[in-house]
């Protein structure tokens, strides 16, 4: 048996879902201005459900985001916020580690609108610098090409704290990140850049096993979270996207989620959790399902 680090559910979109909220470009961070506190209960209902992670609702704040809306200049506000009510949660609950949560530049599943390096890097190490002095690790999330996951790395290994790539693939072809290259391709970036886990996320749950089987060369921990969307639509890759035009699988119950996770524990992951459309009760599911199989949740 092993020791599992059991990860969070998707803040985004449970957020939403609570709200009741007509979606915008802002995503959960326009539902972090409009409900103070909701955060801290998703994040309070994640920890109950036996998540030892929170992951920071910091996911979309970047300056291209926020640029042309009412809080362009609340950029270092808003992750001070969505540390306050991560650190909060976890006070309350008395246990868990904070991961700062650092999304793409411009847009999800989009490497090619990936800036240039000289670009790409000073923003992210901004982030981190906002996030570090306040969290356990940074997991970089939805990384989407190789250029991504050096850029990334390169951001915000340097702020001496773990950092966990996670790598988001093709919902057809696992094998590959969403920029088409192989996600083998991404392990020795991962390494040499300083990673202290590799991830697979947002992805489809099918698309999961063939993507790990991609990290096999590593001995870099692994793990995966995905998402229940049914596909990234293309309404979604416009500019500007709101969430309003994915569509939530039928098939997504904590029970079949479930036998998802732990066939990848099954296949060597020790990082698990869920992405976008996992709820608490996802996470309390595999929870259970892990501690019937008798591994240790870290």
């Amino acid at each position: 048996m092993a020791d599992i680090t059991l990860l969070d559910g998707g803040m985004g979109q449970e957020l939403v879902h609570r709200a009741g909220d007509k979606p915008t470009p802002l995503w959960s961070t326009q539902i972090m201005l409009d409900h103070p506190g909701l955060v801290t209960e998703v994040h309070r209902d994640f920890f109950a459900a036996g998540a030892t992670v929170a992951t920071t609702n910091s996911y979309a704040i970047h300056h291209d985001r926020l640029m042309d809306t009412p809080v362009e200049g609340a950029f270092s506000a808003l992750h001070q916020s969505a540390l306050y009510e991560a650190r909060t949660a976890r006070r309350e609950h008395g246990s868990g580690r904070i991961a700062g949560a650092i999304g793409p530049l411009r847009a999800s599943y989009r490497p090619d609108l990936h800036p240039a390096p000289e670009e790409a890097v000073p923003l992210f190490a901004e982030v981190a610098a906002l996030l570090a002095p306040a969290c356990d690790l940074l997991i970089c999330e939805t990384v989407a090409s190789v250029a991504h996951a050096r850029d990334i790395l390169a951001a915000s290994v340097p702020h001496g704290l773990p950092v966990w790539l996670a790598l988001t693939v093709d919902d057809q072809d696992g094998t590959k990140l969403r920029s088409g290259e192989p996600v083998s391709e991404a392990v020795p970036v991962a390494e040499a850049g300083g990673a202290s886990a590799i991830l697979i996320n947002c992805s489809t749950p099918e698309a999961i096993g063939p993507a790990l089987a991609g990290l096999s060369a590593t001995t870099l921990p692994t793990g995966a979270y995905a998402n229940g969307f049914e596909r990234i639509s293309e309404g979604f890759m416009d500019d500007k996207p709101t969430v309003d035009t994915l569509t939530l699988r039928r098939d997504f119950t904590p029970d079949l989620y479930a036998d998802h996770v732990m066939a990848w524990i099954d296949a060597g992951a020790t990082i698990v959790g869920g992405c976008c459309e996992v709820s608490p009760d996802h996470i309390a599911e595999i929870a259970r399902r892990l501690r019937d199989a008798g591994h240790t949740i870290v």
